[in-house]
């Protein structure tokens, strides 16, 4: 940028997008009777192209893109449920409903079985707890990983579904 531009001769880019050849003192001159920054765009390039504009505007203006991209993006989340093999009806259904939210909000939702002590014998329950989780929220999203048992844990993921609510 201006007197750090080390080229003899450069490619100017003027305001009004007017391309000249000239030795970079003129470059220079030219940038501060506009009272705006000489910025060295392509150093490469054989002669380099530097560009008379504002600098500082034209970092704030990158920032704001680049804030505003930030913003329109979701970072999904990872949201973990945790039942037992002899879950009730009630807390299944408590359960259920924070599921259906998280999904609702985008986040995908891990379901898992924690079987402690001898409840490993109920393996079979914890599955048709499971299938019965992703059965009832498959209108709301599918099941990414199927449940498989791993030591003491049985788990699932489900993914919010893209369907036309999303």
């Amino acid at each position: 940028m201006n007197e750090n531009i080390r080229a003899d001769v450069v490619r100017v880019i003027r305001p009004d997008n007017e391309h000249v050849i000239i030795p970079v003192s003129e470059a220079l001159e030219l940038a501060y009777q506009a009272n705006l920054d000489l910025v060295e765009v392509a150093p490469n390039a054989d002669p380099p192209v530097c560009k008379i504009m504002d600098h500082g505007k034209y970092l704030f203006e990158k920032k704001k893109k680049e804030k505003e991209a930030k913003k329109k993006q979701h970072v999904v989340v990872l949201k973990e449920l945790r039942f037992r093999p002899q879950t009730d009806d009630h807390d299944y259904e408590f359960k259920k409903r924070h599921a259906e939210g998280f999904l609702k909000e985008g986040n995908k939702v891990k379901a898992t079985v924690q079987f402690k002590g001898r409840d490993i014998i109920y393996s079979d329950q914890g599955k048709k707890l499971l299938d019965r989780l992703s059965a009832d929220l498959e209108d709301l999203g599918k099941v990414e990983t199927p449940a498989k048992l791993e030591g003491k844990r049985m788990s699932m993921v489900l993914a919010p579904a893209k369907g036309p609510g999303s």
